[in-house]
């Protein structure tokens, strides 16, 4: 099969691509990081790229979704356009590659205890009197330090052993875990010691670089999750692992090629190597959770939606393909449900609702929102299929919380908004339309069912402002946040009813969880001392909009607090002290997960959910 050289501007980037290989494949190809938040289907239209040499005709999914003006200026589809010849592609609006990762998180009190440990040793020489072997000299200078009579040493570690000895003049330093010595290493090494723990999400994946004997953090650094291209959410790529032919594969790849190319940025960047990496923490949803061990996830997207495993694991970097100490270990936290992944137990090993009186409602929103209320008494947990509005997925000028994406409108004496990096906007993220909807809610501007009144229909006078904003848009009403004029990309970006329906019914499964799991135990909105929002977008977003909009009940907007990433916390928290991981698969039991769809009134609750209350 013929290869075609594709230069990718701005940056005159080469990348030779097969026949038939599409823009978006030759761009994951050269490691451009970008999004495809339909999975590469053509339904979103969100992948514009400018075809500048080897123009192909357009398919029928680039005629629905570009203009003919855009068409015939060379806009295409990264996702459907074929490489049948040479090309020269520009990539519109670069800045927007870059997006907002959320890596900070708060901090909780805890005792560090290495899950591996460095002794040093000055093992005594062998004599004609004595015929001790190396190994039976080693163990009698490791057991003088310490309750170590029972230390066992695998294959590799006595192979080792005898050469090592000898090179290193009989000064070593010896890695053990679990009573067993996993590594061997010449002189006292024993105040290197580091760790990564990792929280995998669906969009991001960020890595905390941590020294493994004082606790502290060293680096953090992050990136798209490359498993995008093969879907933006889980359930497409559940789909792609177990009908595409070595999907599981390429699914597992893409997450542990990303790992492994953090951990060389985050030791580069702290001027050391990644063999001095000795212990990993994964703290991840449940299906990039099996992605990443490579265990297919089909049972999660099917009733009665199980994983495979739950439990916490320990595993060698080696099955896991993970470029660290080969005495290294990876510490896998536990699922709680099928879509009540480890990114939640890791929430709860840094928030620690199970050692509190009081009752406590944490959040995490996104396409899947994992939701837990409880106190030291009972812990429930559902997962809220809330789609992709959140994440600017399916929303006519949507986009991830990227550089040029508006993420805060404010309605003052005139429309106000931020957009992400400065200057002028490419599009509106999640957090955005949050604010708009709430806007227009406050303004009088949308019935309870969230449909637009006409002009002539507002009796607000401060709506009257704003009524020029209204606008017509494929045969309804939308409105107006940035004219063509004013915009990026020379497209105007607006709120469209289809937007606000697409929120009402992400908003109306996650208000729908909350009320259920207050329901079934019996607490009311006063009885929440604290209401905790995890994740990206709970920290980007307005409370008191999330609040108006009906997300979260208004009687708890003074109780919010954002936690930023409690995943990684937790993720830090199981690295550092082998006594929390172990209590994190403790966390994990001791939860109750209620299944939304076979809840009775759970169609009644979400249509109700679904409204707006207006005051």
């Amino acid at each position: 099969m013929k290869d075609f050289r594709i230069i990718f501007q701005p940056g005159a980037l080469r990348q030779q691509a097969a026949a038939g290989t599409s823009i978006m494949e030759a761009m994951s190809q050269a490691g451009l990081e970008s999004d495809f938040p339909c999975g590469g289907m053509g339904k979103c239209g969100k992948c514009r790229v400018k075809v500048i040499e080897g123009l192909a005709k357009p398919t029928s999914a680039e005629q629905s979704r570009l203009t003919r003006q855009e068409l015939e200026d060379g806009i295409r589809l990264a996702c459907m356009t074929e490489i049948q010849e040479d090309m020269v592609v520009e990539i519109l609006n670069p800045k927007q590659l870059k997006h907002n990762i959320l890596m900070n998180s708060v901090d909780r009190p805890f005792s560090v205890q290495p899950h591996l440990r460095k002794f040093f040793a000055e093992v005594s020489q062998p004599t004609l009197s004595e015929h001790k072997s190396d190994w039976q000299r080693l163990r009698e200078s490791l057991a003088a330090q310490g309750d170590m009579n029972n230390l066992k040493a695998p294959l590799s570690t006595l192979r080792r052993l005898p050469d090592m000895l000898r090179e290193a003049n009989n000064k070593l330093t010896t890695v053990v875990y679990d009573s067993e010595v996993l590594g061997l290493e010449p002189g006292n090494t024993t105040e290197t010691m580091l760790g990564m723990a990792f929280d995998i999400g669906t969009t991001t994946i960020v890595g905390y670089l941590m020294d493994l004997n004082s606790g502290k953090e060293l680096e953090v650094v992050s990136t798209l999750n490359p498993q995008a291209q093969y879907g933006g959410d889980v359930i497409s790529r559940i789909t792609y692992a177990g009908k595409q032919e070595n999907g599981l594969a390429s699914l597992h790849k893409a997450v542990t090629d990303a790992i492994n190319k953090l951990i060389g940025e985050a030791a580069g960047r702290a001027g050391t190597s990644r063999t001095n990496i000795y212990g990993i923490s994964i703290a991840a949803n449940t299906t990039m959770h099996h992605l990443f061990l490579g265990i297919n996830p089909r049972s999660i997207g099917v009733s009665p939606y199980v994983s495979a495993v739950n439990q916490g694991l320990v595993v060698d970097p080696s099955e896991l393909g993970l470029e660290i100490n080969g005495a290294g270990q990876v510490f896998v936290l536990p699922n709680i449900a099928g879509f009540v992944g480890a990114d939640t137990t890791a929430v709860l090993l840094a928030t620690e609702p199970d050692r509190r009186e009081d009752v406590t409602l944490i959040l995490d929103i996104g396409t899947n929102g994992e939701i837990v209320l409880g106190s030291s008494k009972k812990m429930v947990a559902c997962s809220a299929a809330a789609g992709p509005a959140f994440e600017g997925a399916q929303i006519t000028n949507g986009m991830r919380g990227a550089v040029g994406a508006i993420d805060h409108i404010k309605f003052g004496d005139n429309l106000e908004f931020t957009v992400i990096g400065g200057g002028s906007p490419a599009g509106i993220c999640g957090s955005a339309l949050l604010d708009g909807v709430a806007g227009l809610v406050e303004l009088g501007m949308l019935n309870k069912r969230g449909k637009f009144l006409m002009p002539d229909q507002l009796t607000n006078p401060e709506s009257l402002r704003f009524k020029d904003r209204l606008i017509e848009y494929e045969g309804t009403w939308a409105f107006l946040l940035a004219d063509a004029g004013e915009t990026l990309h020379g497209r105007p970006i607006m709120i469209t009813q289809n937007d606000i329906r697409e929120l009402q019914l992400a908003k109306g499964a996650i208000a729908a969880g909350v009320r259920i799991l207050m329901e079934s135990s019996g607490i009311q909105p006063e009885d929440i001392k604290e209401v905790l929002l995890a994740g990206a977008f709970g920290n980007y977003l307005n409370p008191h909009s999330a609040c108006v909009i009906g997300l979260i009940p208004r009687e708890l907007e003074t109780k919010i607090r954002m936690i930023g990433n409690g995943a990684g916390t937790g993720a830090k928290i199981a690295l550092l002290s082998a006594g929390e991981f172990s209590r994190a698969g403790d966390i994990a039991a001791a939860v109750s997960f209620i299944e939304l769809g076979s809840y009775s009134r759970f169609n009644i609750i979400f249509a109700e959910n679904t409204y707006f209350k207006l005051d």
